[in-house]
């Protein structure tokens, strides 16, 4: 189903499973009576389907397949150095409260006769975070897809990212951040390889 936006000078389509849509409407609406709200109030009225579209978009990692996008741009090169694609943002849905966690993915690995290009290693990231997750999980998920898709010699990466169920309820803890890391190969067996990954991308840590 696309949607268009009337609004003078301003044209946006957007896509969307019309049953799915209905559905996810449905339920929001529900949601609100047993919070205590009035959906036909003026506010709300909408707040069904604006929400039942934004989880749409934030679990459309479900309608994708990570190893599918790195094998569309799988070349052969023989370059036998370290690639590290540092800082990408990701906004993910905690599993346990469907609260959001977000911070930054650094991922590296070494070539073993394919690459990939850069940005489908951040499209990557973009697939397994949006759905439901958890932050460990979402660290190895990378990994794994990285190493089956390209068999380098090695894969590293590490998340960093703050958490929106400890900050705004529980322990209620602003600042605290979860760094979580997965090697394979000789970021595993060369400590001289992490090393130098994890200098390199020091400076970005907290």
């Amino acid at each position: 189903m696309a949607e268009t936006d009337g609004v003078e000078n301003f044209r946006k389509e957007e896509f969307y499973n019309a049953e799915k849509l209905e559905k996810l409407k449905y339920h929001y609406r529900e949601i609100l009576k047993l919070l205590g709200e009035d959906p036909e109030r003026e506010g709300l009225v909408k707040t069904p389907e604006r929400v039942a579209k934004a989880m749409g978009f934030l679990m459309q990692g479900y309608e994708q397949d990570p190893a599918e996008i790195i094998l569309s741009a799988r070349f052969r090169e023989e370059y036998k150095q370290m690639v590290i694609v540092k800082d990408i943002e990701l906004y993910s849905m905690c599993e346990h409260h469907m609260m959001p966690f977000y911070g930054k993915a650094h991922v590296a690995y070494i070539p073993n006769g394919y690459i990939t290009g850069l940005s489908k290693i951040a499209r990557v990231v973009e697939t397994y975070a949006r759905r439901l997750q958890v932050q460990e999980r979402l660290t190895v998920q990378i990994r794994d897809c990285i190493q089956k898709a390209l068999s380098p010699m090695g894969v590293a990466v590490v998340i960093e990212a703050s958490h929106t169920c400890m900050q705004m309820r529980g322990v209620q803890k602003q600042n605290s951040a979860t760094t979580t890391s997965a090697f394979t190969g000789v970021f595993l067996s060369q400590m001289q390889t992490r090393e130098e990954f994890i200098h390199l991308i020091g400076s970005k840590l907290r």
